[in-house]
C-alpha cells in the first residue's frame, strides 16, 4: 500500500480503495488475512481508528469477515463481486466522461488504439 496520500479524500477512503484495488489485481487472494490494524497504522503512521474504519467499510460490503480472535479474511467470491460493481460503476461514471472528451477532442478508434499498443497518435 502506499504511504502518500491525498488531501482530497479521507485517508480512511484511500485505504479502504487500495484494498480494494489489491483484490482485482489478486494481490490479496480470497481466504486471505488482511494486515492487523496495529500492523498498518505502524508502517504508516496513522491512527488506528483510520484503518478500522476503512475496514469496517470492507466488512459492511461483506468483502471480508471477522473471524473471532484470527483477524480480517478476504471473503470467497469478493474478487468477482468487487469486480462487477467496479466495472457497473465504471460503464455508468467514468466511461461517459471519457467517452465525452474523446468524442471533443476528435479521437479515432486508430488513434486511440495505437497509443494503447504504445505508439505514437
Amino acid at each position: 500500500m502506499t504511504t502518500q496520500w491525498h488531501a482530497d479524500t479521507p485517508i480512511y477512503i484511500q485505504l479502504y480503495q487500495q484494498v480494494i484495488t489489491r483484490i482485482l489485481d489478486g494481490h490479496i487472494l480470497e481466504g486471505e488475512a488482511l494486515p492487523s490494524v496495529r500492523k498498518v497504522a505502524a508502517d504508516y503512521q496513522v491512527n488506528p481508528l483510520t484503518i478500522s474504519k476503512a475496514y469496517q467499510m470492507l466488512q459492511d460490503e461483506n468483502i471480508v469477515e471477522k473471524q473471532r480472535g484470527k483477524g480480517l479474511f478476504v471473503q470467497d467470491g469478493a474478487q468477482e463481486r468487487v469486480l462487477e460493481r467496479e466495472r457497473t460503476a465504471f460503464l455508468t461514471e467514468q466511461w461517459p466522461q471519457i467517452l465525452q472528451q474523446i468524442n471533443r477532442l476528435k479521437l479515432s478508434t486508430e488513434q486511440l488504439l495505437a497509443t494503447q499498443a504504445g505508439e505514437s497518435a
